[in-house]
């Protein structure tokens, strides 16, 4: 089962995730929430839409826009709607 691991917590696991450009979505269901801190960050990609992102946040320590969501997708990418991706050290194990 694939895990998302960052400063040796568990931040999100699931057999369900959606690979997309080598990047494991997870589903937000999947995600524990407590580490999550909302952020002014946004970007956009040309064929998915714009993203939005959340900084970790894990025994004190914090991870600056180390997920991405893409609240309403491009049709494309529909199937990564709802689940949450991540980067900037965070491991896919």
């Amino acid at each position: 089962m694939p895990e998302a691991q960052w400063n040796g917590r568990v931040i999100a696991s699931s057999d369900d995730t959606v690979v997309v450009e080598g990047n494991h979505y997870f589903p937000a269901d999947s995600v524990d929430a407590a580490l999550l801190e909302d952020s002014p960050t946004h970007s956009n990609c040309p064929w998915k839409g714009v993203a939005s992102y959340k900084t970790l946040v894990v025994d004190g320590k914090r991870n600056v826009d180390a997920a991405w969501y893409y609240p309403e997708p491009s049709a494309k990418a529909a199937p990564i709607k709802g689940r949450y991706a991540f980067w900037k050290g965070v491991e896919i194990v």
